[in-house]
């Protein structure tokens, strides 16, 4: 990228990245380049595989789709780091704070100034009820829990409980979910409920060697 720059723009481009005055700019646009790169990466592989495994219809139709759920990732994940960027510094001005403040060396931040900023970026990004936005907050709630009870023993607030931990959450979260699913799947999220008739459900018809093993339902029959 940067040979495709004249030698007199980069040279140019490099001082600025260089100057205080230009510094959040600068962090603003990279935020944004992060934002996209990581919601491609991430959303891009996703959509194929479920779109071209459980969705029908014709080809354009998927790829439209595809292209669809990656740009509002990858949009969903910059607009919300220009708006978290943007409220932090914004908390830090009106709180006298400067960046690199000891609260927080490294940004300045203190924990209820991060949350109020997520918060609103939240709010104003992740709010609208879709199948992205749904798929990203599930998946921050299940870190935040994750996440939280690991801080509680680290703060000695709770002990560390002995033995294999990790076997019995991996149980118990199994055997909820698969309860959920065979007796209240209309609670679930599509994707996940579609995953699993696929897996449980589906495993168990067939009409013969076809749809035993080379499909899972016959081409005729998925059809429909």
């Amino acid at each position: 990228m940067a040979s495709l720059l004249p030698p007199s723009l980069l040279e140019t481009v490099n001082w600025a990245l260089h100057q205080p005055q230009y510094s959040f700019a600068a962090e603003l646009i990279k935020g944004i380049r992060n934002g996209i790169v990581y919601g491609c990466k991430i959303r891009f592989p996703h959509a194929v595989v479920m779109t071209f495994l459980f969705k029908s219809g014709p080809l354009s139709d998927k790829l439209s789709n595809i292209v669809q759920l990656t740009v509002q990732h990858a949009r969903g994940l910059a607009s919300f780091a220009v708006i978290y960027k943007l409220a932090c510094r914004l908390l830090l001005k009106t709180t006298g704070r400067t960046v690199g403040d000891k609260a927080s060396p490294a940004s300045g931040l203190q924990r209820w100034q991060a949350f109020l900023a997520a918060f609103l970026a939240g709010y104003l990004v992740f709010g609208q009820s879709n199948k992205v936005n749904e798929q990203i907050n599930l998946y921050l709630l299940s870190r935040i829990l994750y996440g939280t009870a690991k801080l509680l023993v680290k703060r000695g607030w709770i002990a560390n409980p002995p033995g294999n931990t990790f076997q019995l959450f991996a149980a118990i979260v199994w055997g909820c979910v698969l309860c959920l699913f065979e007796f209240e799947g209309d609670t679930l999220q599509p994707s996940l409920k579609a995953s699993m008739t696929y897996i449980y459900h589906d495993s168990s018809v067939w009409t013969n060697f076809i749809d035993w093993l080379v499909y899972n339902k016959m081409p005729s029959t998925a059809k429909k």
